[in-house]
């Protein structure tokens, strides 16, 4: 199965598919290394990104997420505030110390390689990853970030994806490919969708560590926004983008409220303010990826001062839910900008925010399912254009306004059956057909739409 901890991974900005995950490869591959060979018999190591990573991956921080991989770091557990001072040491001495202890020469020029025009056939995100003793090859593999923080050796890949990323071996209670076979599981035994996802989740983990480790992403996600919130200055990178969270933190909280739509600036203040410190680099919850990360903090905080204080049990309801929605796009679609636009990560993410909004408000499972199709349906075609390369324009106001429509899909489907004319099914696969047709340009290659039409300051 895939699990909620795969959906929410704590990382660190501004992408999951260009940061996290090429970390993580790196990491994977210099342990295999160590393995087989022992780290101190490497001399050298070369990477070439292909693709969507070689595309854009300067402004993703592409580059900077393989050194410290092969440093040994791991997004979930690097030190955020040592990762400047870290990467000019490297940069300045040319050296890299391999898992933190092997120094080997790591030249600037031709360690990293970013092909701009070459692609892998698998997927839009390939690296491959070499380990030399002088000039003898001791390992080579070649790795897919699939999004999401999500990585598959090109070995596994062509095993379906599905079981190159199956986190569980055994069975659990409720397995489901489907929003049909999810709706008629809990039709059948008369449980929420959370419940049937927390079901799945104790197969692996006890109860109590489920919630625990639930509540910890939503312990994260809301020091980000108070992070993002006090956080002036400069976003890094040539866009010179001014963080406007502080800001508008500073209006709201001076400001009387009489405005009946005065909720949504403040849906806005959280979206934004996580989406900055993403983009700056900061701790993050991959949501499911960091471009999208601000929805769901966004929708939750909103739950949580307008509708009712949250509680665990919301916090853990909420999460669960979410999670079916998106492993739903996972399994059958995709979550990657670079695969099928930023419908695959806004629209994925509105999706997975307005269902769990439904259901933490009293919503029935078909309200639940009529909320996340709403949630994607108007996020059809959106095209990921990030201007420079960076994951800021329009990055982070897209989550301010997927964050508006998840809201008001929950409310919509709220106030109907649940008999939508358009299943979630259907519009998952709509949002894979879409993506397929999308040209390349429009795929988080910084080549069309917004990207090429914002000049760059």
């Amino acid at each position: 199965m895939i699990s909620v901890f795969d959906m929410y991974k704590v990382g660190i900005g501004p992408s999951s598919s260009h940061t996290v995950g090429p970390m993580r490869a790196a990491h994977d591959f210099m342990r295999e290394v160590d393995k087989q060979y022992g780290v101190s018999n490497v001399t050298r190591v070369e990477v070439e990104l292909f693709g969507s990573l070689g595309q854009t991956g300067k402004g993703h921080g592409t580059g900077k997420a393989v050194i410290l991989g092969l440093a040994g770091e791991l997004p979930e557990s690097v030190d955020t505030s040592k990762i400047d001072d870290f990467l000019a040491d490297v940069d300045q001495s040319q050296q890299l110390p391999l898992l933190g202890e092997h120094p080997v020469k790591f030249p600037r020029q031709g360690a990293i390689v970013f092909h701009r025009r070459k692609s892998m056939p698998k997927h839009a995100n390939a690296m491959e990853l070499r380990a030399y003793q002088d000039e003898t090859l001791l390992h080579k593999d070649l790795y897919y970030s699939i999004g999401g923080g999500f990585i598959v050796r090109d070995a596994d890949f062509d095993e379906t994806l599905e079981e190159a990323i199956e986190q569980s071996t055994k069975p659990i209670p409720h397995p489901f490919d489907s929003a049909a076979d999810l709706l008629e599981q809990c039709g059948q035994h008369s449980i929420s969708i959370s419940q049937l996802m927390m079901a799945n989740e104790k197969v692996e983990r006890a109860e109590d560590d489920v919630r625990a480790g639930l509540l910890h992403i939503w312990k994260t996600m809301q020091d980000c926004i108070d992070t993002g919130i006090r956080t002036e200055g400069i976003l890094p990178g040539g866009l010179k983008v001014k963080r406007r969270a502080p800001g508008l933190h500073q209006c709201l909280s001076t400001e009387e409220q009489n405005d009946p739509m005065g909720a949504m600036d403040w849906v806005n203040l959280y979206a934004l303010a996580v989406n900055e410190e993403n983009a700056a680099g900061g701790r993050i919850v991959t949501a499911p990826t960091n471009g999208a990360a601000g929805i769901i903090p966004a929708v939750m905080k909103y739950a949580d001062t307008f509708i009712r204080p949250l509680t665990d049990d919301d916090v853990v309801n909420f999460l669960l839910t979410s999670a079916a929605i998106g492993i739903l796009y996972k399994k059958n679609a995709s979550i990657s900008g670079a695969e099928v636009g930023c419908q695959g990560e806004v629209g994925v993410a509105c999706s997975m925010a307005a269902g769990a909004l439904a259901e933490v408000m009293g919503g029935s499972v078909r309200q639940v399912e009529c909320a996340a199709e709403i949630g994607m349906e108007h996020n059809l075609g959106l095209t990921c254009d990030p201007v420079g390369g960076l994951v800021q324009v329009p990055c982070i106001e897209r989550n301010a306004m997927g964050s508006v429509k998840a809201i008001n899909a929950a409310r919509l489907a709220l106030r109907g059956t649940g008999d939508q004319k358009v299943s979630l099914d259907k519009v998952i696969k709509t949002m894979w057909d879409t993506g397929n047709d999308m040209k390349s340009k429009y795929k988080e290659t910084a080549r069309g739409g917004l990207a090429v039409n914002i000049t760059e300051c």
